[in-house]
């Protein structure tokens, strides 16, 4: 799928503790021969919730548990910038990509700027397309499997649940195959996997207009299940995103840097 270029000004951090920004342009027209692209990962230090330790910063994965990123319709772009963090803790991503937003020249480019070559880079990323919900929740069902043979340390997954708000897709369909993938979600807990959504949906009482009645409580059961949830939104003053850590799952999160 081809469309024009769309240019979106962020902050984005650049290092584990440095203060440089850059700006960031995201593209649509990323070919779809790009299946399976093998990459990098890696997670940031997080504390538990009870935990009296300072919060764990935003633009980091979790190292465990299941957080949500929402906010925008662009947010299954951005978690390209979570991956240099990753990358220089030397650890393994497995990326289940829902919504076509993988771009393999913007993550070498985040490589170059981290000094790592592409080479290594794709040592350490896997990357599995879905086109629909049905192959997203397969994917999903498919998890314990993939890191038996790739030992992923993250998982993140793009446009969970924007796939299942398809129209073509009967209603009851669409249900049965969401509620598998929470369930998917779910029984990944035991594993020392730090998983990541990143959805469309800009707010927490339901997604984008124009969904089924029928399907607007998907977002809300996806946060209910989560551990931590993040919100992109945009500074008045400069324009710019920023996240904030907000309430998921009946438990209070870490809030974000504003």
């Amino acid at each position: 799928m081809a469309s024009d270029p769309i240019s979106v000004a962020i902050t984005v951090p650049i290092g584990s503790d440095s203060k440089t920004l850059v700006g960031a342009r995201f593209t649509e027209n990323i070919p779809r021969e790009w299946h399976a692209v093998p990459l990098q990962g890696g997670s940031a230090t997080a504390i538990p919730l009870a935990s009296p330790a300072p919060p764990r910063k935003p633009w980091v994965l979790p190292p465990s548990g299941l957080a949500v990123f929402y906010g925008r319709p662009e947010t299954p772009r951005l978690f390209h910038y979570f991956l240099p963090r990753l990358l220089a803790e030397e650890k393994r991503v497995l990326c289940l990509d829902g919504a076509n937003r993988f771009d393999p020249l913007l993550i070498a480019r985040l490589a170059r700027q981290r000094g790592i070559g592409a080479a290594e880079f794709n040592r350490r990323i896997r990357v599995a397309r879905a086109f629909t919900c049905f192959q997203l929740t397969e994917l999903l069902v498919r998890v314990p499997r993939f890191i038996e043979k790739f030992a992923a340390d993250a998982l993140i997954v793009t446009a969970l649940p924007d796939l299942y708000f398809d129209e073509d897709v009967r209603d009851r369909d669409a249900a049965v195959a969401f509620r598998h993938a929470l369930d998917a979600l779910r029984a990944l807990g035991p594993l020392p996997l730090g998983v990541a959504v990143f959805s469309g949906a800009t707010c927490r009482g339901g997604p984008r207009p124009g969904v089924p009645e029928s399907r607007r409580a998907m977002f809300a059961q996806l946060a209910g299940q989560a551990t931590e949830l993040w919100r992109f939104a945009l500074d008045g003053e400069d324009g710019k995103l920023r996240l904030i850590g907000e309430e998921g799952g009946g438990r209070l999160q870490v809030r974000g840097c504003r």
